[in-house]
């Protein structure tokens, strides 16, 4: 299949149309009552309805796709999703449950509601006065309990760097909105301190955690769809600062980038994709981390930061995502919720299922693809 603007519009529509109607898929009906979570099986993240990172991510695609397209295609959906949420009952803060509101926040310079307003800046100041946080003042990662909306795991001590993605960019991006100089100065905090503890510089890549109580990062494993959120949302990041970030932190947090990006394309797989554990060929390869890489890669190209002799592995990634999109726009090969793992096997053994992080970050993969055509 040819790479042109008109290919990739059906492909985004395809895509588009799965995920707002997205719902929880068969497999659901075999989740065992012990143990599924070690293979990924949440409840909560499957379908579009519920208010957790999953469907968190999800929104954030439709807004990229509106913002790109500079139309408000589905500004009504993306209402509509915070109205039915917020009148059902929000589940408990967390990390996770933090993710929705980067979409939220973003909506609130779009549409006059007081409401949203009051709950991206209560939930903020949760963020800065109430989380749990590790030594050194690092988010914890606490999530949602499976099973009750209102619980949490407190994963104590523990950083993740699926963090990055789901709290930090949110704060920032209210730090920028609100001329908080605190807000934006804790979530280059945040950065810095996930990127002491997670990045590995003989690789190049970044660790799934570290836990403060092991002083271990847990099975040292290079996880995709962990490696893709620093990939993909550390450009997001650094973007929102329109050009006022301190000069000596952009620099030091692009040359991660860039030394991390020049480290993935070397374990591209022939097909595209990265595997779902980067640097073992035996791992399945994985949609959704190779959607959020590639994603990266051609921001990264568009800014000026990697040059033109990127977009060989881009282009080669975008063709292997538009395989993975099914007739009715379902994104195959997208591994389910992935906890902390203490070995390869763990994110081997990950169930694969219709995601709406998987419709997502294929989304926004496509759309920045369309700006390189």
């Amino acid at each position: 299949m040819k790479l042109t603007e008109k290919t990739i519009r059906i492909k985004l529509d395809l895509v588009v149309d799965k995920l707002i109607n997205l719902d929880s898929p068969k497999v659901k009906e075999t989740i065992p009552t012990e143990g599924g979570e070690a293979i990924g099986m949440f409840p909560r993240d499957f379908g579009i309805q519920e208010w957790d990172w999953p469907q968190g991510v999800g929104l954030y695609g439709l807004l990229k796709l509106d913002k790109h397209d500079k139309s408000d295609k589905y500004l009504d959906f993306l209402t509509t999703w915070y109205k039915t949420n917020i009148e059902t009952g929000l589940p408990s803060k967390n990390i996770n449950t933090t993710a929705p509101m980067l979409t939220l926040a973003n909506l609130c310079e779009v549409i006059t509601n007081p409401e949203y307003e009051s709950l991206c800046l209560k939930w903020a100041d949760w963020l800065m006065n109430c989380l749990p946080r590790t030594k050194e003042g690092a988010f914890q990662h606490v999530t949602s309990a499976n099973g009750d909306r209102q619980a949490v795991r407190l994963n104590e001590s523990e950083m993740w760097i699926d963090t990055i993605f789901m709290t930090v960019l949110f704060l920032n991006k209210m730090g920028q909105k609100y001329d908080r100089k605190d807000w934006i100065d804790e979530s280059i905090n945040q950065i810095l301190v996930h990127i002491k503890y997670l990045y590995d510089k003989k690789s190049g890549l970044f660790y799934h955690g570290w836990s403060f109580n092991e002083n271990s990062n847990f099975g040292e494993v290079f996880w995709c769809r962990g490696n893709s959120w620093f990939t993909f949302g550390i450009l997001d990041y650094i973007e929102e600062f329109n050009g006022t970030m301190n000069p000596g932190i952009k620099r030091f947090l692009i040359d991660t980038f860039k030394a991390q990006v020049n480290t993935l394309v070397k374990y591209q797989a022939e097909s595209g994709l990265w595997h779902t554990v980067i640097d073992d060929t035996t791992s399945y390869e994985e949609v959704s981390g190779s959607a959020a890489i590639v994603c990266g890669i051609l921001t990264g190209i568009r800014l000026g930061i990697l040059d033109d002799s990127f977009k060989i592995p881009a282009s080669k990634a975008i063709q292997a995502l538009c395989n993975n999109i099914g007739k009715d726009g379902t994104v195959a090969n997208v591994s389910g919720g992935t906890g902390m793992g203490y070995n390869v096997d763990h994110y081997k053994n990950i169930i694969i299922a219709p995601m709406a992080y998987g419709q997502s970050l294929t989304i926004m993969a496509l759309v920045e693809f369309l700006n390189h055509i």
